[in-house]
């Protein structure tokens, strides 16, 4: 879906994208996949996502705060560098853990938890979230779209009662992803989110 609008005497083209609810979920390292869930243990691939490579798997781990547990959560694979918990800030109240609104990655000075999985239970210091509302695209599209990587911007969702305007929204750009809004379930819902929901960039 398309859209013109002009700016400094050229011509832009806009076009929509796919906003899609990024449910609670915990990419792990390496070692504490092996803790979790077995020495020399792999993950399974229960289905591919969105990102080019990104996938989730068939195992499942409980995210414990000091007043509930969040049981059978779902893991992301590949594994990373380091254990990551996204959640959302009502996920984050109801258990009593600190998730500071982070992009993915900047886990430093962030909420600690417990992870327990079938063979074991790790405790992790720092890596709990909520994610920043992104865009991912590719350069193509971030010509196309008048932006670059880590531009802040904001997007215009039209959904049925609950049309909404979210500000905060990161640019991130890489031939390595592919076009896609992501937000968490709370955003997901205040907008009223369907599986085709469609956003665009307003200036």
């Amino acid at each position: 879906m398309y859209r013109a609008y002009h700016k400094k005497g050229r011509v832009f083209v806009m076009k929509k994208f796919i906003v899609e609810t990024s449910a609670r979920h915990v990419h792990v390292s390496k070692q504490d996949l092996e803790i979790l869930f077995g020495k020399g243990y792999e993950l399974k691939i229960k289905k591919m996502l969105s990102q080019p490579g990104q996938y989730a798997c068939e195992e499942r781990v409980d995210v414990v705060g000091p007043k509930k547990t969040l049981t059978g959560v779902s893991i992301l694979g590949p594994c990373r560098n380091a254990t990551q918990v996204e959640i959302s800030l009502t996920d984050a109240r109801s258990i009593g853990v600190s998730a500071p609104i982070r992009e993915s990655g900047d886990i430093a000075g962030t909420g600690a938890c417990k992870l327990v999985g079938p063979c074991g239970e790790v405790e992790i210091a720092e890596g709990v979230i909520a994610a920043k509302r992104h865009i991912h695209m590719t350069c193509a599209d971030a010509a196309e779209l008048d932006v670059k990587d880590k531009d802040v911007v904001s997007v215009k969702l039209d959904t049925d009662g609950r049309a909404l305007v979210f500000g905060d929204v990161v640019v991130r750009v890489s031939d390595s992803f592919a076009l896609a809004m992501h937000i968490d379930t709370d955003e997901s819902n205040a907008a009223c989110c369907g599986r085709d929901t469609m956003g665009e960039i307003i200036k």
